[in-house]
């Protein structure tokens, strides 16, 4: 049995760390277009499912993938093409309230278990000088939303309410659970 990470995201990399078990990182090549016309609480648990079932595995190998998105008033944020696109989000973002959804997916032979995570922030409001800076400095460009929460963005965030590792990309403590139901044998003590 083998721990495999669907995902090149470095932070995913770094919070599976946190589980202290070895894992190969896998890459998953899919669509992750999202359907606009159903919820995208759903869609970010589909594409997850999507991602582990993609990727090379044995029987009894044991997958985990993941998909983050941004959702404020109704619109879904995934990672900016352009710069001018990251300045936009963070302005939508800017004095309001948002949600941070990650759908992970756990996949064992036939056996996948799929949940979606929900954090709830708010920005305080951001000077157009402020959001210039930021996105000059590159951190938004791989992120969804355009901001990193444990970069530059901590500044803007006045609350959080929800798993903060969910706004990372990885709901490590959710995911810990699932790991026990689907490969004790990994979480054993």
């Amino acid at each position: 049995m083998q721990l495999i990470l669907a995902s090149a995201s470095p932070r995913r990399q770094e919070l599976l760390k946190l589980f202290g078990v070895p894992f190969a990182v896998r890459v998953a090549d899919i669509d992750e277009t999202m359907d606009p016309g159903k919820l995208p609480f759903d869609e970010v648990g589909r594409v997850s499912c999507w991602k582990a079932r993609a990727v090379d595995r044995d029987t009894d190998d044991v997958v985990i993938a993941a998909d983050t998105i941004v959702v404020c008033e109704g619109r879904v944020l995934g990672k900016p093409h352009t710069e001018e696109e990251a300045a936009e989000m963070l302005r939508l973002l800017s004095g309001r309230d948002h949600q941070v959804m990650t759908g992970c997916t756990v996949l064992r032979g036939g056996q996948a278990e799929t949940f979606t995570e929900v954090t709830d922030l708010h920005f305080r409001p951001l000077s157009e000088k402020e959001i210039a800076r930021y996105v000059s400095s590159g951190e938004p460009m791989d992120k969804a939303g355009a901001y990193g929460i444990q970069g530059g963005a901590a500044l803007f965030c006045q609350r959080m309410v929800g798993d903060y590792y969910n706004v990372m990309g990885l709901p490590v403590c959710r995911l810990g659970e699932v790991l026990r139901r689907i490969a004790p044998e990994i979480m054993e003590d």
